[in-house]
């Protein structure tokens, strides 16, 4: 028997970026995240085509067992005076988990239960977060450089934005001096 060896795509854990031939990558715009920043007029001034994260991610089949493995970068910038983030989301299918690991930048990852129950942790080079289960979640991005985190996840769990809605996340994360604060916006 003859054994063959092949070169595995990789990921630069310094930056996130994969390398393999059938990478898959999205682009969020502005303009696609209507509803989601706190300031229509300061969220309408600015350019609609102006990308505040990309995805990327390797292909997986969709099936129970198998997983996902991507990327995402967030831009820093802000609209108004909240800072940019992920629309952010519950699973399709609550009960799956996930797993951020932090790759470059600063910034908070925001946990909400399903219960209303609201936690902030933050986001570095290095900082391994377990989303549990029934957990929608969300990257904001604090600081002054691109925010990059790996994630892991089931290819069942899907996305579910309008768990959401109409309120969204409980908590907003704005800018205050040279740091941030949280401010709930409804109970």
């Amino acid at each position: 028997m003859k054994l063959t060896s092949i070169i595995p795509p990789q990921v630069n854990l310094a930056d996130g970026c994969f390398t393999a031939p059938d990478i898959q990558r999205k682009s969020t715009t502005l303009g696609s995240l209507t509803g989601i920043f706190s300031d229509p007029a300061a969220w309408r001034a600015m350019p609609a085509e102006l990308a505040v994260y990309q995805v990327e991610m390797l292909p997986s089949e969709q099936q129970e067992g198998e997983l996902f493995v991507g990327t995402t970068h967030l831009q820093p910038g802000r609209v108004g005076n909240e800072f940019f983030m992920t629309r952010g989301h519950f699973h399709q299918r609550p009960e799956q988990a996930e797993f951020y690991f932090g790759l470059r930048g600063q910034g908070l990852l925001l946990l909400q239960h399903r219960d209303g129950a609201c936690m902030l942790e933050q986001v570095s080079p290095g900082s391994v977060h377990h989303i549990p289960s029934f957990t929608a979640h969300r990257l904001i991005n604090t600081g002054t450089e691109v925010l990059s985190a790996l994630a892991v996840w089931p290819t069942v769990a899907g996305h579910n934005y309008d768990a959401l809605q109409p309120q969204g996340f409980k908590l907003r994360v704005f800018a205050d001096g040279s740091g941030w604060k949280a401010e709930a916006q409804y109970e």
